[in-house]
Formats: structure tokens, C-alpha cells, sequence
């Protein structure tokens, strides 16, 4: 029976939030926000038509609060809920709460979440439905003893996954029996701290996979079709970081056999709303029930790119009881759409969270290729509370190659500054030789990036553009400081320009909107494009459109482009000659202790002073941002004396360890 919804409470924060008030607005349905004590001036509660705070910063207090969830519908007279993703929305507690109370859920019914919502039950589900499943124990471990027991019958590698579990969160791989212990314990209270559930099963890690889902829709009156693949392969400690639709890897047959085991399966547990059904595949395109997500993904907007339909209004649709409005022959695949995931996080730091203050959050401009879907503006602040994620920047193409081209662009132009955040190590993913060919696995960056990442060490695309647009900045200092009056006084000049430890020679010619700039020699021309912003830099370059980043660094400029960081020291060539007889400054040997990569809980500390540890040996645990981070010995040693204690909070860069 149809029933009209007028006003949707939204039981989330941050990006999907804003993302669900967006499609409501457009259908001319009213929202309703809450919102934490953290959360007080969130992009979300400013978008929203009412806001509501539901409780203290800790999502437990809070967005995890079903009587606080409800108690504020009421008080707004909302008639429906939309989940988003996380917290509540594959709890079917949740779900029968809202019936009680008469509140429509904008989602599948309890039958579906409890069925799928557990990985343990929905495998058993799974193959009894028919659907392909990967090999492993279908019961959950009782403890350490029978993992490893399970694990030998089974055999390494074995993946340890929390039932309740997503996000990459209470997920560890054991490559061999001496790890089984350790990662289900790992598992295990990571799990019990996400999801208030720590049961942990153990399947067969299937190696050199891809990770491939299928968007399913069904409605109330039993129609049901899939809406394509996403491929999610790249991924790093199990959280998806670039999604593409469709995928590069399979062909007609295997996308029609994957969608109708989807939708196979979906009918088996009488699914209605927006799901996803996910897949690992093999090499030789076999694919293996992984799991089903019972709710909106992270990563729906690359299929609602190449489909033309909005997943969100889908749902709301199919919650007021309305028939699909197209069949599975009427559903378009047309062009190619990429999505990467913006996090607050160091990726030289070994991707540890990054929390502050966005002190500037400059995001591309949105068009018909270009999309950014974020919860934050500039001056929001990125807590240790909640998930990392910044926004999620999505790009389209007619074809793979032009929505690549289209995400390197928009990643040239997301200025964000404050905090850390891993656009470059997303671009240098992007412009891989074997991520353009499409050749993915879910291993992808453990095997092309496995002693970690360090923009200043890539080699830049364009050492020369960044040195003239280097030379061009420090040009117009020079020319400023000399005569504002008369920015032209210094038509020539001179430079030496030390890019990364190399030393360049540099002329520079012409007037300010068209200079000729000579660089070892070799004539290039440079414009650039008038613009209020003085870190997002704009112009032409031998001809060429480009967007790079530029920034003061003490005396250096620093300039990223395409992933690439360059440190560029612009210099007259009286001063080069002086500088290279100054002595280098050695900073200060911290190799002593162990200082914590972050701001986070400490959790636990695994030694004592006096304790003789070796290499590799787990010396602390640090929680931040959900995530559980063992800290590890470089190398054999003495613990002199220990500086924190489990349930400290502790800073960037604090000691938590000093060796002999």
C-alpha cells in the first residue's frame, strides 16, 4: 500500500547525511538532523530543515541511541527514517523499534538485515540459495584455541572477519598458523568495539582476488533487479579507497551471471530497497559469495552515474510502497565513473589518522562529470570519534580513461589544508601502469606499495612546470617587493632553482600574463590564469591546461601535482652559491622510543621495563577513529622505561617507549 512521505529524519552524520537531505530536497520532502555534542556545527545540521542533538560525542551516546533516534522523530513528527550507512542501518533491533512506533524504515525489512547481516548465517543462506560461496567454517570461533584449530583443517592464509562486521573494521588476514592467535584476538576486540558483537568466523583467503559487487533493487511487491557491478578491488586493511563502475574485468556473461545470483539471492530473503550483493573473483573470473550489505554503500554514486538513476530516491520510493518503474532490460550501462575516497589520514605516517581543524576545504567544482560528496566545509573539524572520511570525489567519463583523466584533474584542484589527507597517495594509485591497464586485486597496494608511500620521493610528472610555476611565484614576490607600484621593473631575471636536491638554471622573460621562462637552457612558455585562490594555480604550460597546488614553506615553495610533491628553493645565484657552503642541518635521532603516529587511545602496552624485545615483536596498541593500530619493534632491543599506560590519551608524536 502506498503511503506518502513528507518529512525524513536522517539517523546519521557527515557525507551521507548530506547527501540523503540533498535528494529529499529535490523531491520536496522535508529533514530532520540530529546530531551529537561534536557534531553541533556539522555541514549537516546546517542543511537540514530541523536538527535535533541526540547526546554526547561518543557514538554509543548517541547515533547508536535508538530511544534517542526515535524520541527525536517524534518530536519533529518525521514519518520516516533513512539510515545511511553505518550505525543503525543493518540493526534489526532498530528496525522492529520503528514499526512499533509506526515510523516507515527506509530500507529492507528485519527477515533481510537478520539473514544478511550476519556473515555466518548469511553463508549458510547463501549456499543453500545456490549461490557460489568461498571455503570455510560457517560457525563462529569460540576462542584462540579453536581458530587455530580451524585455520590448520582449513589452511593459511585465512581470513578472520567479526560477523557484525564492515568497513574493513575486525578483519585480519593470517598468513600463517603463528598468526591466527593474534589476529583473532585483534578481530575480536575490534569487532566488540564497533559493533557490541565479537563473534569472529574464519574462511579461506583467496589470494591475488578482485573485489566486485552487484547494486540490487527490489521493491515491496517482490520485483527485483541488479543495477550492475562496482568493482572495489583497491583497498587498503580491508577499506575500499577507489570504487569504478562498471568493472574492467568482466564481460557480459560474468556480469548477467553475477546479477542473477544477486538477484537470486535477494528474492531468497524476500529483499526490498537498495543492496549490495558482494563477490571476490579470481583470476579466471570465478566468483564467490563474499557477503550482502543491507543498506546504502559507501560507493553508490558510480552506479548512479552509469545508470541515471538515484539510489536514494529509489529507496524513498520503494518505502512508500511504489512498483519499480523499469525492468532489468529497461536499466542503462553507459559511460565510466570513478569514485576515491578523501581521508583524514597521513600516508606518511603509515595512513595514521589525522584530526583537526580544516583551516582550508577548497573542493573542485561540481559539473555533469564532477561530484563531491561531503560532509564538511572549511572550518569543520575532523574528530577522533567518527570516521576519517573528508569526502568522496566522484568522476565520469564516456569511457575508463577519460574518467581517470577527469579524477586527476579534480584531485589537482581539492585544496585542503589543517590536516593531513591522502590526495596524493590516491593520485600516484591513479596514474599506476597497472592500475590504468586495469589490472587490480585486492592486493594491490600491499604489492606496488609495500614499503609505504612518500610524495616528496615520487618522481614529479613535470619537473618543469613546477619550476616555472615556482620561479613564476617567486617572481612576482620579487617584483613586489622591489616596486608595487611597478610590477614589470624586473623583465629579466635570474634564478637557480633547487627542485627536490637537484639544481636548476632559470631565466624568466616577458610580461606578467605571458612569461618565458628558460630552464636549463630549454625555452618554455607559462600563463596563468587570474584567481583569487593563491594555493590553486591555473594556466597554460607549453600549451598545456594544468592545476597544481602551491604553498610557502619557510623558504621553499612546495608544489603537488599529480601526486607528486616538490620542494623547490628559488633562489638569486648569489645566494645559491652562498647556500651551498651552508652546513646541513641533522635533526634530532629519535630512533630511542616509540612515539605514538597519532591521536588516539592507547589501549594497551605489551611489554615492561627491562623486557628484551625483538624485531617485529608488538609492543603497544593505539585505537583511533575505530581502529585498533599495533605498534611494532624496528628491530631488537631493551625497554629502559615505559611513558604512558593503557587508557591514556595521547598526542602526535608522544613517547610511549624509551629503549637502552
Amino acid at each position: 500500500m502506498s503511503q506518502k512521505i513528507n518529512k525524513i529524519l536522517i539517523a546519521n552524520r557527515g557525507e551521507i547525511a548530506c547527501r540523503v537531505i540533498k535528494t529529499a530536497r529535490r523531491l520536496g520532502i522535508k529533514t530532520v538532523a540530529v546530531y551529537s555534542d561534536a557534531d553541533e556545527a556539522a555541514l549537516h545540521v546546517q542543511m537540514a530543515d530541523e536538527a535535533v542533538n541526540i547526546g554526547p560525542a561518543a557514538s554509543t551516546e548517541s547515533y547508536l541511541r535508538i530511544d534517542k533516534i526515535i524520541e527525536a522523530t517524534k518530536q519533529t513528527g518525521a514519518d520516516a527514517i533513512h539510515p545511511g550507512f553505518g550505525f543503525l542501518s543493518e540493526n534489526a533491533n532498530f528496525v522492529e523499534a520503528l514499526k512499533k512506533e509506526n515510523i516507515t524504515f527506509i530500507g529492507p525489512d528485519t527477515l533481510a538485515i537478520k539473514a544478511m547481516g550476519d556473515k555466518i548465517e548469511s553463508k549458510k543462506l547463501a549456499l543453500e540459495a545456490g549461490v557460489s560461496c568461498v571455503p570455510g567454517h560457517t560457525e563462529a570461533l569460540s576462542d584462540a584455541d579453536e581458530a587455530l584449530k580451524i585455520a590448520g583443517q582449513i589452511g593459511c592464509p585465512v581470513m578472520l572477519k567479526a560477523s557484525a562486521g564492515g568497513g574493513g573494521k575486525g578483519m585480519r588476514v593470517a598468513w600463517t598458523m603463528d598468526e591466527v592467535k593474534d589476529g583473532f584476538i585483534s578481530a575480536q576486540n575490534e569487532a566488540r568495539s564497533a559493533f557490541g558483537d565479537d563473534r569472529v568466523f574464519v574462511e579461506k583467503f583467496i589470494e591475488q582476488p578482485r573485489h566486485i559487487e552487484i547494486q540490487v533493487l527490489a521493491d515491496q511487491a517482490g520485483n527485483c533487479v541488479y543495477l550492475h557491478e562496482r568493482e572495489c578491488s583497491i583497498q587498503r586493511r580491508h577499506q575500499k579507497l577507489i570504487e569504478e563502475a562498471p568493472s574492467p574485468f568482466l564481460d557480459e556473461a560474468t556480469r548477467k551471471a553475477m546479477g542473477e545470483q544477486a538477484v537470486q539471492l535477494a528474492k531468497a530473503v524476500q529483499y526490498q530497497s537498495a543492496g549490495t550483493v558482494e563477490f571476490i573473483v579470481d583470476k579466471d573470473r570465478n566468483f564467490y559469495f563474499l557477503e550482502m550489505n543491507t543498506r546504502l554503500q559507501v560507493e553508490h554514486p558510480v552506479t548512479e552515474y552509469i545508470t541515471g538513476l538515484d539510489l536514494v530516491e529509489q529507496m524513498i520510493r520503494v518505502a512508500e510502497g511504489q512498483p519499480l518503474a523499469f525492468k532489468q532490460e529497461e536499466i542503462k550501462l553507459e559511460g565510466w565513473a570513478i569514485e576515491s575516497r578523501i581521508y583524514a589520514e597521513d600516508p606518511e605516517r603509515n595512513f595514521m589518522p589525522s584530526t583537526g581543524r580544516l583551516t582550508k576545504c577548497q573542493p573542485p567544482a561540481e559539473s555533469d562529470s564532477v561530484r563531491v560528496d561531503t560532509g564538511v566545509i572549511e572550518g569543520s573539524e575532523i574528530s577522533m570519534f567518527y570516521d576519517p572520511m573528508i569526502a568522496k570525489l566522484v568522476t565520469y567519463g564516456k569511457d575508463r580513461k577519460s574518467a581517470i583523466d577527469a579524477m586527476m584533474e579534480a584531485l589537482d584542484s581539492y585544496v585542503i589544508r589543517g590536516i593531513q589527507q591522502n590526495i596524493p597517495f590516491v593520485a600516484a594509485l591513479l596514474k599506476h601502469p597497472e592500475f590504468r591497464a586495469g589490472n587490480l586485486t585486492t592486493g594491490f597496494i600491499d604489492q606496488y606499495f609495500s614499503e609505504g608511500f612518500d610524495s616528496v620521493a615520487q618522481p614529479p610528472e613535470q619537473p618543469a612546470l613546477m619550476i616555472a610555476v615556482a620561479v613564476e611565484q617567486q617572481f612576482r614576490d620579487d617584483a613586489a617587493y622591489h616596486d608595487v607600484r611597478n610590477k614589470d621593473a624586473l623583465v629579466m631575471t635570474d634564478y637557480v632553482v633547487k627542485l627536490n636536491d637537484e639544481e636548476h638554471e632559470v631565466s624568466v622573460s616577458g610580461d606578467l600574463l605571458n612569461r618565458k621562462i628558460t630552464i636549463d637552457g630549454t625555452a618554455h612558455t607559462l600563463t596563468m590564469e587570474p584567481s583569487g585562490n593563491k594555493i590553486r594555480l591555473s594556466g597554460t604550460f607549453d600549451g598545456e591546461a594544468f592545476t597544481l597546488q602551491c604553498d610557502r614553506a619557510g623558504i621553499n615553495w612546495k608544489l603537488t601535482h599529480r601526486g607528486c610533491v616538490g620542494m623547490a628553493a628559488v633562489m638569486r645565484p648569489r645566494v645559491a652559491e652562498l647556500a651551498r657552503l651552508m652546513p646541513v642541518k641533522v635533526p634530532p635521532d629519535m630512533s630511542k622510543f616509540l612515539l605514538s603516529p597519532m591521536p588516539g587511545l592507547l589501549v594497551k602496552v605489551s611489554v615492561n621495563e627491562g623486557d628484551i624485545v625483538k624485531a617485529g615483536q608488538e609492543l603497544a596498541v593505539v585505537e583511533a577513529m575505530k581502529m585498533e593500530n599495533v605498534l611494532t619493534a624496528e628491530q631488537d632491543g631493551v625497554i629502559a622505561s615505559v611513558k604512558a599506560a593503557a587508557g591514556d590519551s595521547l598526542a602526535i608524536d608522544q613517547i610511549i617507549i624509551e629503549f637502552e
